[in-house]
This record gives C-alpha cells, structure tokens and sequence, in this order.
C-alpha cells in the first residue's frame, strides 16, 4: 500500500511572477492545496525535500500528510510542474482528501513471472500500463502484479483476472483485456524468379541450320 509522507507547508501571501520567482530563488516552491470539501490554500514547501520526496517513490501515486496551519491535511500529489528548460520543479497542486472518502488513482502495472506463449515466439504486448482504481486513501497500491505465468500464445490477461488488493476496485470492466501474447509472425518465403533465357538463344524447336550440298 502507498506510503503516507509527511511535508510542512507554509503559508503563501505574495502572487505574481516575480514574488514566486523569489520564493524559488530562496529554495521553495509554490503550492496549492484544493479540494471537494477544502477551499483552495496556498502554500510553498521545502524544494529539496519535495524533490527527495519524488526521487524515493517507487509510484506516481503520492499520500501526503500536509503540516498547515491549521492542522493536518491528508492529500495526494495531484500534479507536479516541472521546468524541462532549465530544471526543477515549477508549481505543486495537492489535492486534498479524507480517510474516509473513496478515491480514484491511476495504478501502475507490473507483470511477474515468464509466458510460456512468449517462450515459444510470441509477442507480449501491454494493452493497459496503468488502471484505475477506486479505494480509500489507506488502501491505496503502489503498483499491482499481473500474473503471466500461465499466458499462452494467443490469449490475453482481463481486467477480471486480476487479484486485487482488499478494499480495491477497478473502474473498468472485468473483460477489458490488459495484456495480449500474440501470435509470433511467420515470414513467407518468396521463391526466387526463373532465371530469363539467354539473349538471341533458340529453344529446342528452332531450326537447324541447312546441310551443305
């Protein structure tokens, strides 16, 4: 199950580019924190902690629980800005929720063990490289395995096969097919052209020459 982190947020007043470009400047990054129940807040957190945060999760889905002012928070990661040009991260959003709630998450999958389909030739090919699941927040999976163990050449792995963790449930239906063996591709020999006959040459039924009298 996905890890609760702890972060300590402090209030952000100033806005406009050149009060975050300070902020950034002094190690921070600008925040938000919003949510169905929450009005939006603006924060700034710690750039080094945050960037360590990111770089130790092993999945995209990341529970936090948030030090404000007035109190704790729980929330997810909902987006991370980053800067491609020059590096670092841009802006947060954290999107507030409770233990209490259901919520939706794009769960990344992982296959484990080897296709007897693959070893005789065929083609593994993911279909889906994350789900949507719905759980609460405690529930949560970092990751889910997909078992292809026993996938053979020309079949698939569904929605319906999967061994969810207690408490979790995927958004899409059960004969949804997330990854597919196929069939390996047979290249058809293409038989090489007859030779042409030989320029000016005569076939069998042309005329001899006439003997000398």
């Amino acid at each position: 199950m996905a890890k609760i982190l702890d972060i300590i947020t402090q209030p952000r007043t100033s806005e406009g580019t050149a009060a975050v470009n300070r902020l950034r400047k002094a190690g921070s990054i600008p925040a938000v924190v919003y949510g169905r129940k929450t009005a939006p807040l603006n924060v700034q957190v710690n750039t080094k902690v945050f960037t360590k945060l990111l770089e130790s999760s092993a999945s995209d889905n990341i529970l936090v629980s948030l030090k404000i002012e007035s109190g704790e928070q729980l929330a997810l990661v909902q987006e991370v800005q980053h800067d491609h040009l020059r590096g670092g991260i841009l802006h947060v959003d954290f999107h507030a929720v409770a233990m209490d709630e259901e919520i939706h998450a794009e769960v990344p999958l992982t296959m484990v063990g080897e296709s007897p389909g693959a070893k005789a030739g065929g083609l593994i090919e993911a279909i889906h490289h994350t789900l949507e699941v719905r759980c609460l927040p405690k529930d949560l999976p970092e990751a889910l395995e997909v078992d292809i163990s026993d996938l053979q050449t020309g079949k698939g792995i569904h929605v319906g096969d999967l061994k969810l963790p207690e408490g979790v449930r995927a958004k899409l239906a059960d004969e949804v097919v997330l990854i597919m063996c196929e069939e390996p591709k047979v290249v058809e020999e293409v038989p090489a052209a007859a030779a042409p006959a030989a320029k000016g040459a005569k076939g069998a039924a042309a005329a001899k020459p006439a003997a000398k009298k």
